[in-house]
């Protein structure tokens, strides 16, 4: 197995696959849009935390600072925000 940035932080052949998935499906932008947003989504956060499991209708593509922000989701909510699809 190839090491790359991923050795030792528990990531396996189907997570990297489903990352790119939630990434790719939420266009590489960040969907949580906090203060301090880059709006260019490198990780995927889960909505539910990581015991929920890896859920695809539970995770959201996110920017590193707005996924670090919120840490565990069940100890932050933020505000709603709507979404229009024009």
């Amino acid at each position: 197995m190839a090491r790359h940035g991923w050795a030792g932080k528990g990531s396996s052949r189907r997570w990297r696959t489903l990352r790119l998935s939630i990434l790719a499906r939420d266009k590489w932008t960040c969907q949580l849009q906090l203060a301090g947003c880059t709006h260019d989504a490198t990780d995927v956060h889960h909505t539910m935390g990581k015991d929920a499991g890896d859920d695809p209708r539970t995770l959201l593509a996110s920017c590193q600072s707005c996924n670090t922000k919120i840490g565990d989701p069940l100890k932050f909510n933020p505000e709603m925000r709507s979404k229009t699809r024009w």
